[in-house]
């Protein structure tokens, strides 16, 4: 309010041409906290960042990317606390972790995302699911997951920048991240993680205290001790020479895998999945990455000792690969031992075109489907895509809280169309409850047509939500909301675990 009796001036609100401009904070751009917790078979640790998106292009319906991550907050390293052989010291881990958020100078409310993930040898543990329900019950905007060991696989492969590394580069890339009870190796190919499989092999399999008497045994450690003509007991003291052989013979396990398929009867017993198929060893591959723990120890980062054997395998893996047929092929990753969740909670916001195909508008909103993608090339079966792409997440059939992700190839034809309906036809004929929706998310506008096939022609038995004009990949998490205004544009939330985007050293 100004006295219309005095004078008055306003300030020159006239922009120059070297004045920055701001994005409008909820409109242009948002700002996010998350963390990511990892509990892991051997170790458990935290780390907090904040995010920066922004949205892309001019138009109010365009989807926001991350175009900046910092982290915040690394917490220490700690073991992954155990009662038994068979119970995680939950309580411990709930200690550790809220003394994470005090050390950050956090609460739970200063986060808007995260995602908590249990992996390796801890996923086996009896208490291991209510550890997942506790922090899925401290914060509803937590994307909490087990992991199996292909799923491990793909979340190291995208952690560590391989996954990176492979699509800026347009190379392949094998990823090897070597735990406490498993080692996980990943095949990437421009961009995309084909193959995953996972051996029992790592650093912890056998842990002992200061003065070398043995804690833990996992049964793996009992198999390859046994190999080597060795007994191993808890309570028992185990003496270097074996701990040296050890760790040398579980080295020449996985140059084994790096450099073929298991031929030896040790590595096919140590299996844990199914090996890669058709995998031609380091003709095939162009780097090699190592993550995880032993990483550290790999690419001689950290000598620290965890009682265990970890920087003894690491010096026995450098001691193999020097002597690879193939050279210079070893590269190094963004992140080692945290390369599994090094943060979560990159939110998207992205609209559908106007060729959906909605069978049923009651079943939107919908929230948190885990995205199983899937690269159709042609020329390649897509029912056996499809079943690649559910084993990376260690599903052998199509369930509940799905959305099939597909990137297609080629030119769309109708020949080209149905194949790709057959293929999901097929798959789903694998699914327990024909009753569960199938969301389809496209990165082309052929919803519609697809919907029309699997429905009217195939004569599909479920609810169809296709959805074209999307982008999202493994790793995500999608809400797919109510049809929008007059070309009822579907909005899409994704919400992604947050790693690395920077090349490789």
């Amino acid at each position: 309010m100004h006295d219309l009796d005095e004078d008055h001036g306003h300030e020159n609100f006239e922009i120059g041409p070297d004045a920055i401009v701001e994005d409008i904070e909820g409109l242009e751009m948002f700002t996010l906290k998350s963390v990511g917790i990892d509990i892991g078979s051997s170790t458990s640790h935290l780390v907090f960042s904040q995010l920066i998106l922004r949205r892309e292009g001019a138009s109010l319906s365009g989807r926001f990317k991350v175009t900046e991550r910092k982290v915040l907050f690394r917490s220490n390293i700690m073991l992954t606390p155990y009662l038994s052989g068979t119970l995680i010291d939950i309580e411990k881990v709930k200690r550790f972790i809220e003394g994470a958020y005090k050390e950050a100078g956090l609460t739970p409310a200063d986060i808007d995302t995260g995602a908590v993930i249990i992996t390796g040898e801890a996923l086996k543990k009896e208490n291991a699911q209510p550890i997942v329900e506790y922090f899925a019950g401290h914060s509803g905007k937590f994307i909490c997951a087990a992991a199996g060991h292909n799923h491990e696989a793909l979340l190291a492969a995208y952690g560590c920048g391989a996954v990176d590394l492979s699509k800026s580069e347009h190379r392949t890339v094998l990823n090897v991240d070597v735990g406490g009870g498993t080692t996980k190796f990943s095949l990437v190919e421009n961009g995309d993680v084909t193959q995953t499989a996972a051996i029992n092999v790592g650093a912890r399999l056998i842990a002992f205290d200061d003065f070398d008497v043995v804690t833990r045994i996992e049964d793996a450690g009992r198999t390859l001790m046994r190999e080597l003509g060795y007994t191993v007991e808890l309570g028992k003291k185990i003496m270097q020479k074996e701990k040296e052989e050890l760790a040398a013979l579980m080295a020449k396990v996985l140059v084994e895998l790096i450099e073929r398929e298991p031929s030896s009867p040790l590595a096919k017993q140590l299996m844990v999945t199914p090996p890669f198929k058709n995998y031609r060893g380091l003709d095939q591959i162009d780097y090699l990455v190592f993550s995880g723990g032993v990483s550290e120890h790999v690419y001689d980062r950290d000598r620290t000792s965890y009682g265990d054997v970890g920087p003894i395998l690491g010096k026995q893996v450098r001691k193999y690969l020097n002597k690879l047929s193939k050279k210079n092929v070893l590269r190094e990753p963004i992140e080692g031992i945290r390369a599994t969740v090094i943060g979560a909670g990159e939110y998207t916001v992205q609209a559908s075109g106007n060729t959906s195909c909605i069978t049923d508008p009651g079943l939107l909103p919908v929230f948190g489907l885990k995205v199983v993608r899937a690269s159709l090339k042609q020329g390649r079966p897509v029912l056996e895509a499809l079943k690649q792409s559910l084993a990376k997440f260690d599903l052998t059939s199509w369930t509940s809280g799905l959305a099939l992700s597909l990137s297609l190839d080629g030119q769309m034809d109708y020949k080209t169309i149905r194949a790709v309906a057959e293929g999901i036809a097929a798959i789903l004929k694998s699914s327990k409850d024909n009753k569960v929706p199938l969301y389809l998310a496209l990165d082309l506008d052929v919803a519609k047509s697809l919907g029309g096939i699997l429905k009217e022609e195939l004569k599909l038995d479920r609810e169809i939500i296709a959805i074209d004009g999307i982008e999202v990949g493994d790793l995500d998490y999608i809400d797919i909301g109510e049809p929008m205004g007059i070309t009822e544009v579907i909005p899409v939330t994704v919400k992604s675990l947050m790693f690395p985007g920077t090349k490789l050293n």
